[in-house]
């Protein structure tokens, strides 16, 4: 089974994506927090194929969590989700690795499209 990596501090989109992942037939870990989504790496997260990583969260700058966790898992394929991302920070997240970024609002079948798609490209 594939496990995809939720971060996210805000409690119902985790809950939401984790969902229709597991729908979709994911194993799904979850962080809600840069600190937690760091310490799980070398735990269960470290399985991860694909990361899910909210762009602003309250214990770290936009891009150092995509940076860590390509530099701890090079084969995880990083999507970036955010309500507040400017074109220039979207684009440099995909320069750090991000294979794709989504806004928020999302639809939820347009998230696991993406994860089916970055699994495949893998």
């Amino acid at each position: 089974m594939v496990t995809v990596l939720i971060v996210d501090d805000e409690p119902l989109i985790r809950w939401a994506v984790r969902e229709g992942l597991e729908s979709a037939g994911y194993a799904v870990v979850e962080a809600g927090s840069a600190r937690e989504a760091l310490s799980s790496l070398g735990e269960t997260a470290a399985t991860a194929a694909v990361a899910l990583l909210d762009l602003k969260l309250p214990d770290s700058d936009d891009l150092s969590l995509l940076r860590r966790v390509r530099q701890t898992l090079p084969a995880c394929r990083v999507i970036m989700m955010t309500a507040h991302g400017t074109p220039e920070v979207l684009a440099e997240a995909l320069r750090e690795g991000a294979v794709a970024t989504i806004a928020k609002p999302f639809d939820l079948l347009r998230v696991v499209r993406m994860v089916d798609d970055a699994i495949q490209a893998a």
